[in-house]
């Protein structure tokens, strides 16, 4: 019996559980410690094991996608910051001037990494292009990010900091160290994860509830529901909710409409509608002044958790579908796509 479309599948309501949990039990002290040590592990196997499973001939089809490329980067880096002005007279009164200048900045920030290429996976999308886009995204939003600031944030403070190449050494150690890895071990361990694509699975979906589960344990630490009043965090859902639906909208219709084939539309609408928690909050504390660093960060916080529940079940949704009969695009997008599915 087919599963009423009003429900929730069960990947969300684990979603939802782990938000309660984190609200109720957040991890904190010591045992935050090991938790961030257990999410970024569970990360980096994520990425092993798809390095390990992706054809060589997948990866080179992936990164010379440039079209698909050249969408995802406008929409993180020219779409959102665009909507982020255009808006501001409807949206800014329903939250604070600090939060709208968080808002504002969260428009700036590049893609997510691990969660777009895992729901890129779940929902059968171009898993090597989104590799390369989040990827790539996620090391140019490290010098875009402050240019763009610059421009339409109008009360940023230059701050002490962390240098952005940490940044930058983080996402190669957590994400492009094991995927190679995988890649060298492909000849190996490549079969094995073929007959057993369950592990990649869950090794997907796993990653996203630890990290679900870290990111608002953080939140709730730093003292989100004290912070702002109730009418103020209302507002600060509408305008998250509202800039992400344009988003999705936009990338839905502009990949259709570019006769992408359903693959790598699913790539461009995850890479392109995601921002990121991870790259977020050390770029914030390199640009702005300390004091103005929690009321920024804390939009994205709350677009972080909306992006993944929302994502997840379309993800869900669109990964269920049968995907064989995929007639649109390209021959060559549908060779890519038929390679990064093998």
């Amino acid at each position: 019996m087919a599963r009423p479309k009003l429900l929730p599948d069960n990947f969300t309501l684990c979603l939802v559980s782990t938000v309660i949990l984190a609200s109720l039990l957040p991890v904190h002290g010591q045992a935050a410690v090991g938790f961030n040590w257990v999410t970024n592990v569970a990360v980096g196997l994520l990425f092993f094991l798809h390095g390990a499973k992706l054809s060589r001939e997948a990866i080179v089809a992936g990164a010379t996608h440039w079209r698909l490329h050249l969408v995802v980067l406008l929409s993180t880096f020219a779409l959102f910051p665009l909507l982020g002005l255009a808006l501001k007279p409807l949206l800014s009164p329903l939250v604070t001037p600090a939060l709208y200048a968080g808002v504002l900045f969260l428009c700036t920030l590049p893609s997510t990494v691990q969660s777009s290429i895992a729901f890129t996976s779940i929902a059968k999308g171009n898993v090597p292009a989104a590799v390369c886009s989040a990827s790539a995204s996620s090391l140019l939003g490290i010098f875009i990010t402050p240019a763009l600031v610059s421009v339409v944030v109008t009360n940023q403070a230059a701050s002490g900091g962390a240098s952005p190449w940490h940044t930058v050494g983080n996402i190669v150690l957590q994400l492009l160290v094991p995927f190679v890895a995988g890649q060298l071990l492909r000849p190996l361990i490549g079969k094995w994860i073929e007959r057993n694509r369950g592990v990649l699975k869950f090794v997907d979906q796993g990653s996203i509830l630890l990290v679900v589960y870290g990111a608002f344990s953080e939140a709730v630490n730093e003292g989100l529901w004290h912070q702002i009043p109730l009418s103020a965090l209302g507002g600060l859902l509408v305008v998250s909710a509202v800039l992400l639906a344009l988003a999705l909208a936009v990338t839905i219709f502009v990949s259709k409409r570019l006769g992408f084939n359903r693959a790598d539309q699913i790539t461009i609408i995850f890479c392109g509608s995601k921002k990121s928690l991870a790259a977020g909050v050390p770029m914030a504390k390199v640009i702005f002044a300390s004091h103005a660093v929690g009321a920024v960060v804390l939009p994205l916080m709350l677009f972080h958790q909306i992006q993944l529940m929302v994502c997840a079940a379309l993800a869900q949704r669109w990964g269920a579908r049968d995907t064989t009969g995929e007639t649109h695009g390209t021959s060559r997008e549908r060779a890519a796509a038929a390679v990064a599915r093998r």
